[in-house]
């Protein structure tokens, strides 16, 4: 009987195998799926009240995924890299991500860490920069996204976002919460972002 993780796995896979982009194509076909899984206790976290908004808002291809992590969000264990001190108060309510395989996941990977990050209405999570390459996927649209020196772009549900090696990049929500898709692979998979602009030697 498969479990709720093996379940989030499979809708996970599921929803990453159906994007179009040359770039997820690749990274997809270089994951193990077949990973040995480990045992979490649940964490909630505030910003989970988002939730049910983000899979009422999410198009169609991301809805399965979304409802699912909505309908089982209390089983589930959620992190946050960031405390108050970092960003404040209004952030940490409104921040948190759900590593599925990875490092720190439900399955164990110690080559690719993905997952899904959550951050509610209103919200800036400020320029940050770390040593491994990521690909986010938004589940659902409106959030502005830089990258480096460029300006904020609204960025769609379903868009690939590339983040190279060190490069900074912010986001900013509107007036809806934002579920996106993460893929970190090439570097340390559970390293805390340096918050500023992007250090190259």
């Amino acid at each position: 009987m498969p479990t709720v993780f093996d379940q989030l796995l499979e809708r996970f896979h599921g929803y990453l195998a159906g994007v179009d982009s040359a770039l997820v194509a690749d990274a997809v076909a270089r994951i193990d799926w077949d990973m040995p899984s480990r045992a979490l206790e649940p964490r909630p976290l505030s910003c989970l009240r988002h939730l049910d908004r983000i899979a009422e808002a999410a198009p169609q291809e991301a809805r399965l995924l979304a409802r699912f992590v909505a309908d089982h969000r209390e089983e589930l264990r959620w992190g946050q890299t960031y405390t108050a001190t970092d960003f404040g108060q209004a952030f940490i309510d409104n921040y948190g991500w759900l590593e599925v395989f990875g490092t720190r996941g439900y399955f164990v990977n110690d080559a690719v860490a993905a997952g899904l990050l959550i951050l509610g209405p209103d919200i800036v999570y400020p320029d940050h920069h770390h040593t491994a390459e990521e690909i986010y996927i938004p589940l659902t649209g409106g959030t502005e996204w830089r990258m480096g020196e460029g300006c904020f772009q609204v960025r769609e549900a379903g868009e690939v976002i590339h983040h190279a090696s060190n490069v900074s990049h912010a986001m900013r929500t509107g007036k809806e919460p934002l579920m996106a898709l993460y893929v970190w692979r090439g570097g340390p998979l559970a390293q805390k972002s340096t918050i500023g602009s992007e250090s190259r030697n």
